[in-house]
């Protein structure tokens, strides 16, 4: 197809980013070269969604600065609450050198679907935020002289979308998503032009690790070369490597680390890993990543991390901060991860999405343990067949992208495949410890759906533990398919409100029924209560601090009178902003032990004292 032919290909006629060309993050080097192309964009809403007839693609006249990483919705006046269609173009200088190079795009994030141009050529499209995508832009690209990067962002809610949204189910707020946070829209993370060798170059390595310190590297190729090099180095210098060669475009090479050091919170050790790729005696590619040793499993209702049992402390968080939106912002990154470290925490789960690359990198470096998570929130299966077929291919998507991108981080030890997935009827007492059965079409769709992508996860993974975090009430049959239990509850805030005895009651009784039934650890992954910076008082009502600090405190006792809960992870974090609705107060989730600026609350403060002076229980 030429590229005059091209130009007019249809939007809807584009092709669909490949999860596998996210596998390596671009990087630097002396057969790579990056360049990021974030910063201040040009920016226009298309509300009537005429974009694409209009040619916008050709040049985006009477637009205005944008920052990219960042959600529209708090940049840009009167578009708070627009989920509409909108174009964002920047122009950017393509070195002449780069012609012997394979030039690549790379969006880290577009939330929800994107459609993207170079100099006015269709390349590709993706559906789904919060993951990234990459396209090979080499013949649209004019080298040595300025180029135009166009790509149409939209972000509509509707029930064949994964999460969903304009759907009749248990929230009710604006915008109308099926779920408890802002359905911000935009580019949010950093948006990247890189080049990969032309002739020959590494398109994947997957690491896994025993305890023995054999590492086992899958290496895989494309073009000419026929060989290569790996190395594993520690802090200390010392080094480690092996040579290896291809069948066909992949290679399996083991290189065994004398006296290896694990990688753990207390220790989170990493060797220093580079593949080199190799025509002959040339080296003609490389990339380099870090590795950490480390297994995990689950004994019954014991999480193991090399062979020892761990607890995990911690916390969900949501990305987002003021005017940022759902934008990414390292110093807002490394603050939090220093105040986890602070509260004495160990863990936590990328609720509800997976987040930046360089959180995870943190995370390895710190040794903080991960639950990561896709952003199948607020599943059903009680609709059209149609749309329940069509969601499962987004979550299929989704859990191939997430596990291509993240599964060389040792941090890493859990896939969460959904939150909170739920059944018809949803509410009243069935949040009041009583299990909701379901019909048999609904716990048939959700098994075979749910479990499903529990098989995908350890298909593709079978180094790692996978799992999806259930709602309150909801059928314990489904849990079933998971390797660990992980649920979210919230008796005393939601349900005998204020009444902590009977809260505590309750959620005593339904451990108890879920241990005898699968005999499997048990991770309370979301617990918390609304708590408004500032309010005390003297007898603990609900949306104090003192009410807040009295509701984690008692549960994270009862956890500690059952050997087979494994991990404790508070609800939440930080403060956060959600849609509009009379149960969250100026359109916030107040249920973080940080306020959404990051100044801590009376439970920091009392976690911090708990959680640091003895790191043996929640």
């Amino acid at each position: 197809m030429t590229l005059i032919t091209a130009a007019r290909v249809l939007a809807a006629d584009m092709p669909i980013a490949e999860p596998h060309s996210i596998a390596l993050f671009p990087q630097q080097n002396e057969y790579r070269n990056v360049l990021n192309i974030s910063g201040v964009w040009n920016f226009r809403a298309d509300e009537k969604a005429v974009g694409i007839d209009e040619r916008w693609f050709d040049g985006l006249k009477d637009g205005s600065p944008i920052a990219v990483p960042g959600s529209w919705n708090d940049q840009k006046d009167g578009l708070h609450n627009y989920l509409g269609h909108v174009w964002y173009e920047r122009e950017t200088f393509v070195p002449a050198t780069w012609k012997t190079e394979r030039v690549m795009l790379r969006v880290g994030s577009a939330n929800y679907q994107a459609k993207v141009w170079v100099n006015g050529y269709p390349v590709g499209m993706h559906e789904g935020g919060h993951l990234p995508f990459a396209f090979d832009i080499s013949r649209q690209v004019r080298y040595g002289q300025q180029n135009r990067i166009t790509i149409e962002v939209e972000n509509e809610l509707r029930a064949d979308r994964v999460p969903l949204g304009n759907v009749r189910a248990a929230m009710r707020n604006y915008p109308a998503t099926n779920y408890d946070f802002f359905p911000y829209g935009g580019l949010h993370r950093d948006v990247v032009l890189y080049t990969v060798p032309r002739k020959s170059s590494l398109t994947d390595v997957t690491i896994t690790t025993q305890l023995d310190g054999t590492v086992t590297l899958k290496v895989e190729k494309t073009g000419t070369a026929k060989g290569g090099s790996v190395s594993l180095r520690y802090k200390d210098g010392k080094t480690v490597g092996k040579s290896f060669s291809f069948a066909g475009n992949t290679a399996t090479v083991k290189v065994q680390i004398p006296d290896v050091q694990l990688w753990s919170p207390e220790h989170p050790n990493l060797y220093e890993t580079t593949v080199e790729l190799k025509d002959g005696s040339k080296t003609v590619d490389a990339y380099r990543c870090n590795t950490g040793v480390r297994t995990v499993s689950v004994d019954r209702g014991r999480l193991l991390l090399n062979g020892k049992p761990i607890k995990l402390r911690g916390f969900g968080n949501h990305e987002g901060f003021p005017i940022f939106g759902r934008g990414f912002a390292q110093p807002v990154a490394v603050k939090d991860l220093e105040l986890m470290r602070w509260t004495g925490a160990n863990s936590f789960r990328t609720s509800h999405y997976p987040y930046d690359e360089s959180v995870y990198e943190m995370a390895d470096r710190l040794g903080f343990l991960i639950i990561d998570e896709m952003p199948s929130v607020g599943l059903f299966f009680y609709d059209e067949q149609k749309n329940i077929d069509r969601r499962r291919e987004v979550c299929d998507q989704y859990l191939e992208e997430m596990i291509t991108r993240d599964k060389n981080h040792p941090s890493v030890i859990i896939w969460s495949v959904a939150n909170e997935p739920s059944y018809q009827g949803m509410g009243g007492a069935n949040y009041n410890g009583q299990e909701q059965k379901g019909n048999d079409r609904e716990n048939q769709q959700a098994i075979q759906f749910l479990g499903g992508l529990v098989k995908q996860a350890k298909k593709m993974d079978p180094t790692r533990l996978a799992s999806f975090v259930g709602v309150s009430g909801g059928p314990a049959s489904w849990l079933g398919v998971c390797d660990i239990i992980c649920i979210n509850r919230y008796y005393g805030w939601y349900t005998n409100p204020g009444d902590m005895k009977g809260a505590i009651k309750i959620l005593d009784g339904e451990l108890e029924r879920l241990w005898g039934l699968y005999h499997k650890p048990v991770i309370m992954t979301e617990f918390g209560a609304d708590a408004i910076a500032g309010e005390h008082s003297e007898y603990a009502a609900m949306f104090s601090e003192e009410f807040q600090c009295n509701f984690i405190t008692d549960y994270l006792d009862l956890a500690n009178t059952k050997d087979y809960i494994a991990g404790m992870h508070i609800w939440n974090f930080a403060d956060f902003t959600t849609g509009q609705a009379m149960f969250r107060v100026a359109a916030k989730n107040l249920k973080g032990v940080f306020t959404q600026d990051r100044k801590p609350k009376m439970a920091a403060h009392m976690l911090h004292e708990r959680w640091t002076k003895d790191t043996t229980k929640f």
